[in-house]
This record gives C-alpha cells, structure tokens and sequence, in this order.
C-alpha cells in the first residue's frame, strides 16, 4: 500500500494486484486492514479504528482508493461519488484491436450471484451503466484506452468491455485469453474530488505498476 496523501479527514492509497479492498474474514489482508494498522500505529490510538472506503477497487485492479477517517468525511465523500462529481479516469490494456478511436458503452447490467458475477442484460429493470473511452496506443493484438466513468457499477468497466468483444487482459473472470503479469491491466490511474471539510479540489495520480513496463517501452 502506497500512501499519496493524508490529513486527519482521509487517505488516498494506491492498491496493488491482489489484495481486496476490504471484506474479508477476520484475520486475512486488506487494504483497509493495513490502512487501519498503520492509522493505529502511527498515531498511536488504541482500539478499534474508523475508517471508511469511499472508492473501492476489484481485487485484481490496482490504483487510487480513497478512505475517509471520520463518519463525516465518509458522508459528504459518499455523496459526491453518489452525485456523480467526482472525476476518475481509469486505464485499461484489451485484448483485440478496438476499431474505433473513441466510444460511449450504454448498457443494463445485471448480478449472476451464484458465480460472483455481473452481466449485461437487455432488462430496462437492470441496473444502467455508462463510460466513455479513447484509445492511447494500439499493439499488435491489443489496445490501451483511456475511460472515464460516468457511473460506478460493480465490476463495470470489466462486464462492459467484455461484452463489447475486448475484455480486459488478464481478466479470466470475463473472458480475457491473455494472461498478465499480476491481477488485470486495469489501473484507477486519477481521481478528482472536493475536500470533504475545506472545500478545495484535490487531484491525485497513480503511478503505473511494474507490470506494466511492457506497455510503455
């Protein structure tokens, strides 16, 4: 866990591949249970410590998680998620060459929880989801894009690029045939948001993981 910024209102990290945002059993590691030990160990405070995940990542993604530390912080953090204000810009490397230079993925989307999996579905009852991408780079037999959301739906970018016919490297859940070196090439690359108290913008960037050196020689 790479810590950007802190205060006494938050914490933006960076998440690497493979270790969950949070929810696991008790005993096991998170990115919140290491954010609550190293709260507690540096500011010396006994007991239990609050902390609240008001942007949560996929296990295999890597990149920017903001954690609020107080319930207030959380709340008016919350709601800018909520109200859509905050911006986030996502970069993902695909399996196949994306034809189109830009594009805007309009769909329903649906949760299979037997598998622990979303889906798109042609259900107007389904839960809507919108991102807008462009294509960075073309390879051989992939592209990196550039996406941008406009709603933030539970394994969304994932289930929508699969479903347009180019998943994610690495991204065996949703049909990638292409391995990567850790997790996904999925990175929650910036984020912009309001303080929670003081009101001012804040923009964070994270840096690419090692594992993605190949895509920048």
């Amino acid at each position: 866990m790479q810590i950007l910024y802190e205060d006494n209102h938050l914490l933006v990290v960076v998440k690497p591949a493979g270790l969950p945002t949070m929810g696991v059993s008790e005993g096991e590691k998170s990115l919140l249970t290491l954010a609550k030990n190293y709260v507690a160990e540096k500011y010396q405070k006994p007991g239990n410590v609050y902390l609240g995940v008001v942007s949560r990542l996929d296990t295999p993604t890597t990149g920017l998680v903001v954690i609020a530390r107080t319930s207030k912080a959380a709340s008016r953090l919350c709601e800018q998620f909520r109200t859509h204000t905050v911006r986030k810009l996502y970069v993902a490397v695909v399996d196949g060459r994306i034809p189109e230079e830009s594009g805007t993925l309009r769909n329903f989307m649906a949760e299979e929880k037997r598998h622990r999996k979303m889906f798109v579905t042609q259900d107007p009852g389904g839960i809507p989801a919108v991102l807008h991408y462009q294509v960075v780079k073309r390879f051989e037999s992939r592209t990196m894009l550039q996406i941008h959301l406009e709603t933030g739906r539970k394994h969304q970018i994932r289930v929508q690029l699969s479903h347009l016919g180019f998943p994610i490297t690495g991204d065996f859940k949703y049909r990638s045939r292409s391995k990567f070196p850790a997790g996904i090439a999925l990175h929650a690359h910036e984020i912009t948001f309001t303080h929670p108290t003081l009101g001012t913008e804040l923009h964070f960037t994270a840096p690419f993981p090692a594992t993605w050196k190949e895509f920048f020689n």
